[in-house]
């Protein structure tokens, strides 16, 4: 597919709208020592319940907290890159749930939540990274797992350029419900849908579903290559991203160290990783290299500088504490990407 400028459509108000959890973040450095004695999977995103979180939390020290949730970094991060984005996920009549909407206001986002819930509170997740820089993730969904069909505007899905969806949402019927019926609409307003695979763990939570979506309603797919290895049950990188070009138009698949790779149709480009000085925390990685690969393909940008601009956005949130970036990720944009 030529690229196109999506953007430029009278019915577009937001390049992206993102579905996905909406959580406040507490993140805190620790020793791998933490993860032993705490018995947290390194690496990973593990659900928990609220007793287990409230223990988690009373074991950290000196957090910061802010609103989160991978699709709203995202959104964050298309916000950031001088981009319009828009969100869609389900709070509390709560604390946290004020700190959420009025942190999405504060960035620029558009915020459209459902119904607030009356038997969760705003669900939060507790990001505990060791000195390499890997996220270990102990999340407590509440009110965020409770979306439904009901609580997705079809309004603000059709006023999007892109769909995207979060794959952690997976973890509730009604939430995969939910993903269809925006799909859904997101096609009949003749819009593109993306999804994140998320996790390899999710990955493996929720294959079946996850691959009749794919081959279903899915046009972008972004993961990383473990995630993508997870999906077509495969130890074979090559084989598995092969499968990836039979199922979906686009894709973008990151591969750490090694960089990216890109995917339009039958064309395939590799993308080099933006140089770093050191890696301090991982977190937020995947989330504004979908950023940066969305605000280039809104824009009708070749699929291979879409690529670039996902790799610089995420170069930036690495290089610090937190999932997003302490700059604006729109004066890093070189001239020649525009």
């Amino acid at each position: 597919m030529p690229p196109i400028d999506l953007t430029r459509d009278d019915g577009v108000r937001y390049d992206a709208v993102a579905i996905g959890n909406a959580l406040v973040d507490v993140i805190a450095a620790v020793e791998d020592q933490f993860l032993e004695v705490e018995q947290v999977v390194k690496g990973s995103m593990t659900l928990v319940d609220t007793e287990r979180s409230a223990h988690l939390y009373s074991r950290i020290t000196k957090p910061t907290q802010t609103s989160g949730g991978s699709a709203a970094n995202t959104a964050y991060g298309l916000a950031s890159l001088g981009g319009r984005a828009g969100f869609i996920g389900k709070i509390a009549d709560d604390e946290l749930g004020r700190v959420f909407g009025n942190d999405m206001k504060t960035v620029g986002v558009g915020f459209h939540p459902g119904a607030t819930s009356t038997t969760e509170p705003t669900g939060r997740c507790i990001i505990a990274v060791t000195p390499d820089g890997q996220r270990s993730m102990s999340t407590f969904l509440g009110a965020a797992s409770l979306l439904d069909p009901a609580d997705i505007s079809r309004e603000a899905v059709s006023s999007g350029a892109v769909l995207f969806l979060e794959g952690y949402l997976f973890d509730r019927d009604l939430a995969k419900e939910a993903f269809r019926t925006a799909s859904k609409y997101a096609h009949e307003a003749g819009r593109k849908v993306s999804l994140t695979l998320s996790d390899s763990f999710c990955v493996d939570r929720h294959r079946d579903d996850f691959m009749a979506l794919i081959k279903n309603d899915i046009d972008i797919l972004f993961c990383n290559e473990f995630e993508l290895q997870s999906l077509y049950q495969t130890s074979s990188y090559e084989e598995a991203l092969g499968k990836l070009r039979h199922d979906c138009e686009f894709g973008a698949v990151t591969r750490d160290k090694r960089g990216s790779v890109v995917i339009n149709g039958d064309d395939v480009v590799h993308i080099e990783p933006e140089p770093v000085d050191q890696v301090v925390d991982a977190t937020g990685a995947g989330d504004m290299y979908a950023a940066g690969f969305l605000f280039g393909f809104t824009r009708g940008m070749k699929i291979e500088d879409c690529g670039r601009l996902g790799s610089l956005s995420a170069s930036e949130v690495i290089t610090h504490v937190g999932p997003r970036p302490l700059v604006q990720l729109s004066s890093l944009i070189p001239n020649h990407l525009r």
